[in-house]
């Protein structure tokens, strides 16, 4: 998925926003029967808040109480409408699929890998796994084939769950991992030959069985503690790091939401961003089911519009570029259609109204609202820091902007905006179990975030040495941001203090794992990445961080292989290997640009460059 693509050339303001329209609106509002917002006055966390120990245990008890209510909506086609699968053909699905797993597939305590695009068979596969089967192991859809072949590997995969789309790149490696003992993929109901079976088969099967008298996987007693799920880090596999989680990191998840944010079984999501990400898959799904609320599943970036439209949602996770690109369009549009200083000044009056307790915002800008389907009451930004003004603007027109902040390591929530008391600019509140503190402030207040949090990580996978470098014998997780507590607890990213690359769409680029394969290249000396910032002047849209290779040329090395060539010559030799290497990586990681270091690199007395210097240069 590449939210450079999104657009919002469909978004139209058909109606017409007049002056004394929006003054009629206003005149017609009484005024006394509106009732100030408890949500408005709240200052302490939601009372009735979850507590939950395992997925397996809301799951449940939606499927019962939510058995005839919307679960998930998705569109068998662009032309189509959305078909919807209820809480109750979810639930007899997931049951289904778990047993045929366990009984028909003998992949009990196995590790499964889940791969492909966001759609009911990957909730499906998901849910079953956490549920009793195994251990999932959510999968980048976009991974080079190599690299899927090493998670294949190290994960010690048993099975293959993949969309169609993937078919033909899961043909190409079949025969490189003989490990796995089946490839399932989603969609299909082809029945089990060889090591092929269609996912829509094995729920068929898993039906027979539970009809014969067998429900052992619906009282299948998950273990909160157990290893459930791996994430793989972004990188290169053979450096990634492998994120272990259990059911408990995950409950932890939805108690945290409820004591901050308030959900509704009316409430329904709508799905953008890709479920092999911890954020969605954890926000984005296991939260919506256990409040009962529904997803609506977007086709695309270039459908969000039409979609939004159709499957009218009331809340939505982006990452900063998605946000931004919302507030963008639809400026963009209102300028356009000439009512900018009308909405401006509608803004200014409705926000003196709501100091006063009284919330017209949706009722003045419902043309905004009806083209985003009308009912579009959260948007949820997190992975990257946002510019504030996003966040201002949204609430300025009556959508609650929330922020969260964390990591895979995390589960991912370690904060959260609580709803009641928004703090635009803010990273959000520490959840209501965690403790977090800054490790040695400076005289700002700021230093590293240390986490300790029941979200938190068993550990990385097979790695205790990184384990222990990154969570200390008092159970604080050192996140390598930094940032500061303000007087009411929320926090404030100011920087990092780990070398990681975070770029607009959330997605994690580590400069280490780039650099030891430029380290290969032999007329490469010293090479440091990192993410330069456009320069000024270039398209105000372009906020990407411009991946960068910084090099100290090996010239002896460049001597023996080429002989006496120009500086020119020694560019465009090295710029052809980084291209190589590119060839390697996954296209948001590829390097963009090169610089040659005249010089060599600061280092430390252990000759390790000191990367801050350099970037700081």
């Amino acid at each position: 998925m590449r939210l450079g693509d999104f657009k919002l050339s469909k978004l139209e303001f058909n109606k017409k926003i007049e002056m004394e329209n929006v003054e009629k609106d206003l005149a017609e509002i009484d005024y006394q029967k509106i009732n100030t917002k408890e949500i408005a006055k709240r200052t302490k966390p939601y009372e009735d808040m979850t507590h939950y120990k395992t997925v397996k245990e809301f799951f449940l008890k939606s499927v019962k109480e939510h058995a005839d209510r919307p679960c998930i909506l998705e569109k068998p086609s662009h032309k189509e409408a959305y078909v919807t699968k209820t809480y109750k053909e979810f639930g007899e699905d997931v049951l289904a699929l778990g047993t045929a797993l366990i009984k028909k597939l003998d992949l009990k305590n196995k590790r499964v890998i889940i791969i492909g695009e966001t759609q009911y068979g990957w909730y499906m596969s998901y849910m079953a796994m956490l549920c009793g089967v195994g251990i999932a192991v959510p999968t980048d859809k976009e991974l080079p084939l190599n690299e899927l072949e090493n998670i294949a590997k190290r994960s010690r995969a048993s099975a293959i769950i993949y969309s169609p789309s993937k078919a033909e790149a899961i043909n190409k490696i079949k025969e490189s991992i003989p490990e796995i003992q089946y490839f399932i993929e989603m969609k299909s109901d082809k029945a089990l030959e060889g090591k092929d079976v269609g996912l829509l088969n094995l729920v068929e099967e898993g039906k027979k069985i539970i009809a014969a008298g067998d429900d052992s996987f619906e009282k299948i007693k998950v273990d909160p503690e157990a290893f459930k799920i791996l994430f793989f880090t972004s990188g290169t596999t053979s450096n990634s790091k492998g994120v272990m989680l259990n059911n408990r990191n995950l409950a932890e998840n939805i108690n945290a939401v409820s004591a901050y944010v308030k959900i509704y079984n009316t409430d329904r999501f709508f799905s953008i961003l890709p479920l092999h990400h911890c954020y969605e898959s954890t926000i984005g799904f296991l939260v919506p089911m256990a409040f009962g609320s529904s997803i609506a599943v977007c086709e695309g970036l270039k459908y969000i519009v039409p979609n939004l439209q159709e499957a009218k949602p009331s809340l939505l996770l982006s990452v900063p570029l998605l946000a931004e690109s919302l507030y963008k369009k639809i400026n963009e549009k209102i300028v356009k259609s000439k009512k900018d200083k009308l909405v401006a000044a509608m803004i200014a009056i409705t926000n003196g109204l709501k100091a006063m307790g009284i919330d017209v915002k949706r009722k003045v800008f419902k043309d905004i609202h009806e083209n985003l389907g009308g009912n579009l009451r959260i948007i949820v930004s997190a992975a990257a820091p946002i510019d504030k003004k996003v966040g201002v603007w949204l609430e300025d027109i009556g959508i609650n902007f929330l922020q969260g902040y964390g990591l895979t390591e995390t589960a991912p929530i370690a904060a959260l905006t609580p709803d009641y008391k928004p703090k635009l600019g803010s990273a959000g509140k520490p959840i209501i179990q965690a403790t977090v503190k800054i490790d040695n402030p400076n005289e700002n207040g700021e230093g590293e975030i240390l986490i300790k949090t029941p979200t938190l990580m068993m550990g990385y996978y097979e790695d205790e040495k990184e384990t222990r470098k990154v969570i200390d014998k008092k159970g604080f997780f050192h996140s390598g941001d930094v940032g500061y507590l303000d007087e009411d607890g929320f926090i404030f990213i100011t920087g990092r203090s780990k070398n990681v690359i975070v770029t607009q769409n959330g997605k994690n680029i580590y400069p280490e794992e780039i650099e030891a394969l430029l380290g290969r290249v032999p007329e490469i000396k010293d090479v440091i990445i990192y993410g330069k910032s456009p320069e000024k002047g270039s398209k105000k849209e372009d906020k990407e961080l411009i991946i960068t290779a910084k090099v100290v040329v090996n010239k002896e090395k460049v001597k023996e292989l080429h002989g006496d060539i120009s500086a020119e010559e020694i560019y465009d030799i090295i710029w052809k290997q980084i291209k190589e290497v590119n060839k390697q990586l996954t296209s948001y990681k590829a390097v963009k640009s090169l610089e040659i270091k005249e010089g060599e690199f600061e280092k430390t007395t252990t000759m390790k460059i000191k990367r801050n210097a350099e970037n700081l240069k």
